[in-house]
């Protein structure tokens, strides 16, 4: 029975969203309406908690300092008034939920990060490790590269 709702819950979403786990850094951008107008607000902040990850309509909790008083948005991932969402960066955490965020200063919840440019670099390797390249030939041959694009710059 399980199984049967989880797999409903997933045909439901329409948009291609990245996988987001707590302690992400993201930049949402959402569609406000203001009297006649429409325009695109970007909130940038840490992802506390992500609820109901296996429904039709998951939520992430957004946490961002603003003029020196913390701010939390509740946001409906597959909503229509989300433009879009960008993953920045992603810390390495132990937890589910990051409430204890709320009691800290900002250098003390200073967390490890890794950017997202890393990420993609290691999904090439691992693509290069399943075509047969090894990790040795392509360091060998990114600097050859590099000196020929010089090169052609230089010219």
């Amino acid at each position: 029975m399980e199984k049967k709702i989880i797999e409903f819950n997933l045909s439901q979403r329409k948009k291609k969203v990245p996988d987001l786990k707590a302690g992400d850094i993201v930049k949402v951008h959402l569609k406000i309406k203001e009297g006649g107008k429409e325009r695109v607000q970007i909130i940038e902040g840490l992802i506390v908690a992500v609820k109901a990850k296996q429904s039709s309509s998951p939520k992430i909790t957004v946490r961002k300092i603003s003029h020196g008083v913390g701010v939390e948005m509740i946001i409906p991932i597959y909503s229509d008034n989300v433009a879009k969402i960008e993953l920045m960066k992603r810390a390495k955490v132990r937890r589910a939920k990051l409430y204890y965020v709320r009691g800290l200063t900002t250098k003390q919840s200073r967390m490890k990060y890794k950017d997202i440019s890393t990420f993609g670099a290691q999904k090439e390797e691992t693509a290069a490790d399943e075509t047969g390249e090894t990790a040795g030939e392509k360091s060998a041959e990114a600097p050859e590269k590099k000196k020929e694009e010089a090169k052609a710059q230089a010219k």
